[in-house]
């Protein structure tokens, strides 16, 4: 499959890109938890990531070094990102502590983050940096941790000129399957994204282009298709916090309606999470007919859980087409594939068994959803284990090319060298069909969960458990494992109970559901404290790290942190700083 040429760029490069945003009357606004808004004109935006790049240049920082970022979604991180790259240098998201109950766990996560990108300083603010500590005495970065108000403090203006094959930005991957990997993008590609996105979401003609995004800054959804992508079109973005979208969802559909945005992206589990969260009264006044992309992507869809939210919300003027199923990964920069704009998703009922032993497509009652047709620039190839195409309707392993492929795994060259080849494809590492045209995607290589000599996709069983009360949203993983004495492999099935949900007959209901879905009876079924799985930093469940905590008896909940263990964990933080730089 082959998407359409790519159009012309506007911009070379993301500061060509900022400077002219800058010289509009576009906007960012940033909403808090009590729905109360504080905007900034892009050109109040570029003025200050100009004193910031001045402030990293005193500092220390030069061109092409690295720069770590772990700040909440705020003007603050808007001044260490632009002024990183007006500075010359590389900026690296990282997310900032946000798991109290796992804060060892992301101690030794953020300072190998830190070592891998060879960060040589660390922007944060001032509430987060009292419990960055010990991950930055453990790194040792050259110039230290300061925050963003530090380095801008002093007057100095910077914008350091940049071209389309210098380094822009390292973002590291989800991490679902292995530790995440340093994926080095540089300006060139990222503006390609940047044009293809928009190519797929043409800004509307009879308004302002506004986007809304509760996204994370540290991913690429929310990083590259919402912010960069404002500052490319250009548009104006509405911001808010992933803490308070988790608390609060209503808050992400009423900023929809009150600014009339018409794009936002979002994974499956927030359609979800609306669902279950959002009350009737929290919607008045609401009108979400303006909201022409609803992007869902970054994890496995459910058709039935788009179906509720279209039967839900088309009371307040939510369209079905508005639904696009996307498909992309962190080594492309973001997107791959989109399906047509005002189609909304399209399924294919698949025979299971058959998908599962025969790597096959027939007719069947298992619905898989389509995640469109390449994006402009980009090709697509579904291959089996020797490398060859496979015909449509067969399961094969799916390979991608194109103009904002990454440059490669920062410093780790072998790494790139196994997912990507000389003539630029790139193996995903994931399973899916050609069908209609469109890519269908089955499932990771890696989660695979193998019964009776049929391969399963993981979804396959966890999907049969969104209906079941009692267990949080997205918060159940299936996994295959041998059981101790036995000789073949058993399904695994790991589930969270809701808050404040009961245990009791819950891990019956659980089997009952799977094998009423599936036909497989689950060997063992655990079901866990809320928080107990594994995830990423973009909120994905870590199959396999689960599978791996299970086994040793590892798979335990987060502790509770109080007022008394925040002050202890903050003192711990101070004296590790103080430890540091007395070393140092």
């Amino acid at each position: 499959m082959k998407g359409p040429a790519l159009p012309a760029l506007k911009h070379a490069t993301l500061t060509d890109a900022l400077a002219a945003v800058a010289r509009t009357r576009h906007w960012l606004v940033f909403v808090d938890s009590a729905e109360r808004e504080t905007s900034m004109p892009w050109a109040e935006v570029y003025a200050r990531a100009r004193r910031t790049a001045a402030g990293l240049r005193r500092l220390g920082v030069s061109p092409g070094e690295r720069v770590a970022l772990l700040l909440p979604t705020s003007p603050g991180f808007m001044d260490a990102f632009f002024g990183a790259l007006l500075a010359g240098a590389v900026p690296v998201p990282l997310y900032p502590p946000v798991r109290l109950g796992r804060l060892d766990e992301y101690h030794r996560s953020t300072a190998r983050m830190l070592e891998v990108s060879g960060a040589v300083v660390v922007l944060t603010d001032s509430k987060v940096r009292l419990l960055l500590g010990e991950s930055v005495a453990a790194a040792r970065p050259r110039l230290g941790c300061h925050t963003v108000e530090e380095v801008s403090r002093a007057e100095g203006d910077l914008a350091v000129p940049a071209t389309p094959d210098a380094l822009a930005l390292i973002q590291f991957s989800s991490g679902s399957t292995v530790d995440p990997k340093p994926v080095a993008l540089g300006h060139g590609a990222l503006v390609a994204q940047l044009m293809a996105l928009e190519a797929e979401l043409p800004p509307p003609s009879d308004r302002v282009p506004v986007g809304v995004s509760w996204l994370p800054l540290y991913h690429d959804m929310g990083l590259i298709g919402c912010l960069l992508l404002a500052a490319y079109y250009p548009g104006n973005l509405v911001l808010i916090p992933p803490e308070v979208f988790l608390t609060r969802p209503a808050l992400w559909l009423r900023a929809l309606s009150r600014h009339r945005g018409f794009v936002s992206p979002a994974p499956n589990f927030a359609y979800g999470l609306c669902l279950k969260r959002v009350k009737d009264s929290e919607m008045e006044g609401v009108d979400l007919s303006g909201w022409n992309h609803a992007l869902n992507g970054a994890e496995p869809v459910s058709v039935e859980t788009l179906r509720r939210f279209v039967e839900r919300f088309s009371r307040w003027g939510f369209q079905a087409g508005a639904l696009r199923p996307v498909y992309g990964l962190s080594e492309t920069s973001l997107a791959v594939t989109f399906p047509p704009a005002g189609r909304g998703p399209r399924a294919l009922g698949v025979d299971a068994k058959v998908l599962a032993t025969e790597r096959r497509v027939v007719e069947g009652s298992r619905e898989v959803v389509s995640v469109g047709r390449p994006v402009a620039g980009f090709e697509v190839q579904v291959r089996d284990e020797l490398g060859r195409e496979v015909p449509e309707r067969r399961v094969g392993r799916v390979f991608v090319r194109g103009p904002s492929v990454m440059a490669g795994y920062f410093g780790h060259p072998e790494a790139t060298a196994n997912v990507l080849d000389a003539e630029g494809w790139l193996d995903t590492g994931d399973l899916g069909f050609e069908a209609h045209g469109e890519l269908f995607l089955t499932g990771r290589v890696k989660d695979v969960v193998i019964i009776r000599g049929a391969n399963h996709a993981p979804q396959e069983f966890e999907e049969c458990l969104e209906a079941v009360e009692g267990l949080r949203t997205g918060c159940a993983v299936a996994l295959g494992f041998t059981p101790e004495g036995e000789q073949d492999e058993a399904l695994l099935i790991l589930a969270e109970r809701a808050p404040d949900a009961a245990g009791e007959g819950l891990e019956e209901r659980i089997r009952e559901a799977v094998l009423a879905g599936t036909g497989v009876r689950a060997h063992t079924v655990e079901v866990l404290e809320p928080g107990t799985l594994p995830r990423t930093s973009s909120g994905k469940l870590r199959r396999g790290e689960a599978l791996r905590r299970y086994l040793a008896g590892e798979l335990t909940a987060p502790r509770k942190v109080g007022t008394v263990g925040l002050a202890v964990e903050m003192a711990k933080s101070a004296l590790a700083f103080v430890r540091a730089g007395r070393e140092g």
